[in-house]
C-alpha cells in the first residue's frame, strides 16, 4: 500500500469532517458486487481513472483490501486475524471463551464485526470512493449520492476468466470459485446477519458477458449523471 493511501487511512482514525464539508451530504460512493470472476477490481480502477479525468471531481480511489487493513489497525490485530473472523461459522460461547485465554491480543468476534461495518459505512459517508465487495452495497443503502452495482455472468465464461488470469486448470478455477463464493456468503452473513437477500437491490446489474469494461463504464458515467450523485458537492482536488 503507498504511503499516501496509509496517511489518509490513518486520518480516517479520527472521524473528523473535512474543511468546508460540514454542510455536505454524506458521500458520493459507488459499490461494485461482483460474482467470483467478474473482474470487479479491473471495472472499478477502470472506472475511477474515468472519473478523475472527465469530471471535476478528483480523488477518486479504489478501496476493498484496504476496509481490513484500516480494520485491523483500529482493532491493533494482524488484517488475517479480522478476514478469519468472516469466513468462519457462527463460534459458540466456549469457542469465544478459549480464544480469550489463547490470543494475545484479543478481540470478540462482535468487536470485530462491528468495526468493518463501521469503517465502510465511514468511507462510504466521506465519499469520493468506489468500494468493492465487503457487503457495501448493503451498508450504504440508504445512502441519497449512491450507486450500486452488481456484476454476474455465466459460470462457464467465469471459469474461463479465472483460468485464463491465473493459469490455472479448470478444475483449480472451479475450486477456487466455490471456496470464494462461500467466503464471501459466510462475509455477508457475519456483517449483516439482521438483513435478507431480499435487501440486496442493485441500481444497475450487468451481464460479463454481454459488456466489456470500457461499455459498463460509459453507463455507469450516464447512471451518475442521470441519478445526480454529484450534486451538492464542491470539485475535490485535494482529498489527501
Amino acid at each position: 500500500m503507498s504511503n499516501t493511501l496509509v496517511s489518509y487511512l490513518n486520518k480516517r482514525l479520527t472521524r473528523s469532517v473535512a474543511p468546508g464539508r460540514e454542510n455536505k451530504p454524506p458521500g458520493p460512493v459507488i459499490t461494485i458486487s461482483r460474482q467470483v470472476g467478474c473482474s470487479g477490481l479491473e471495472l472499478a480502477y477502470a472506472l475511477a481513472e474515468r472519473l478523475n479525468k472527465t469530471t471535476s471531481f478528483e480523488g477518486w480511489r479504489v478501496l476493498s483490501k484496504e476496509i481490513l487493513n484500516h480494520s485491523a489497525r483500529e482493532l491493533n490485530l494482524e488484517p488475517e486475524r479480522v478476514a478469519k473472523i468472516f469466513k468462519q461459522e457462527e463460534r459458540t460461547m466456549v469457542d469465544e471463551i478459549i480464544s480469550a485465554f489463547s490470543e494475545k491480543k484479543y478481540k470478540s468476534d462482535k468487536k470485530i464485526k462491528k468495526t468493518v461495518v463501521e469503517v465502510i459505512r465511514s468511507f462510504a459517508e466521506d465519499g469520493f470512493c468506489i468500494i468493492v465487495g465487503r457487503a457495501s452495497n448493503v451498508i450504504a443503502a440508504d445512502l441519497r449520492n449512491s450507486l450500486h452495482i452488481r456484476l454476474v455472468a455465466p459460470l462457464e465464461e467465469r471459469i474461463l476468466c479465472i483460468m485464463n488470469k491465473n493459469s490455472w486448470t479448470r478444475q483449480e478455477s472451479i475450486r477456487f470459485i466455490e471456496r470464494v463464493e462461500k467466503e464471501r456468503y459466510a462475509y455477508r452473513h457475519a456483517a449483516m446477519p439482521e438483513r435478507g437477500p431480499d435487501e440486496e437491490l442493485f441500481d444497475l446489474t450487468f451481464n460479463r458477458s454481454h459488456f466489456t469494461t470500457e461499455m459498463i463504464v460509459d453507463v455507469i458515467m450516464l447512471a451518475i449523471e442521470e441519478k445526480k450523485i454529484l450534486e451538492g458537492y464542491t470539485p475535490r482536488l485535494d482529498f489527501l
